[in-house]
């Protein structure tokens, strides 16, 4: 697992063996970026499920101003420090031990982009998809990825799904507000 490209581009990342995380594999991070690739410089990120930190780390590297990672594990959050110290972002970097609920109830900052990856089978994309839209910016983004049998609602908090991609078992579900028709 490696940082694609950007300022930490080809730094090799730790993950936590077992199936407790499951690392975004390269193709499927390609697909992310591509979609909001032009959406990240000097913005503020959301890496939820962080895992050991890749998406969040990525957006990094790729000119976001600052990343919010967060994870309930507490192996996670140390992979996610270690990658980030690798990397050297600790200072655009903050990264919080707590389950994903705590966080979206008490969380008082805003975001431009949020990233969404968590453990299967479990519906914790469908239970947190409303918390994460009440933190977000007008015109940010969420990106869900998921099992592909999972069903996200159309619209969550004035978002509505912009763009599906599958990659296999993996889906990328994007969320966007719908653009004002008189400001067009």
């Amino acid at each position: 697992m490696r940082v694609i490209t950007g300022s930490a581009r080809g730094r090799r990342l730790k993950a936590p063996e077992g199936l407790d995380v499951r690392p975004t594999t390269d193709k499927v991070k390609e697909a992310i970026f591509s979609v909001i690739q032009f959406e990240i410089e000097g913005r503020t990120v959301l890496d939820l499920f962080a895992g050991c930190g890749q998406i969040g780390i990525e957006a990094l590297s790729r000119g976001a101003k600052k990343a919010v990672f967060v994870d309930s594990s507490q192996t996670s959050i140390k992979f996610i420090k270690d990658n980030i110290a690798h990397v050297g972002f600790e200072g655009v970097s903050e990264v919080v031990n707590m389950p994903n609920t705590a966080f979206l109830r008490t969380c008082k900052q805003k975001f431009d982009i949020a990233f969404m990856d968590p453990p299967y089978n479990r519906k914790l994309c469908q239970k947190s998809l409303p918390g994460v839209a009440s933190l977000m910016n007008d015109d940010g983004v969420i990106v869900c990825e998921h099992e592909s049998e999972c069903k996200l609602p159309e619209e969550v908090g004035g978002f509505t799904i912009a763009k599906i991609k599958k990659h296999g078992r993996t889906t990328l579900t994007i969320y966007r507000k719908p653009k004002d028709e008189e400001q067009e």
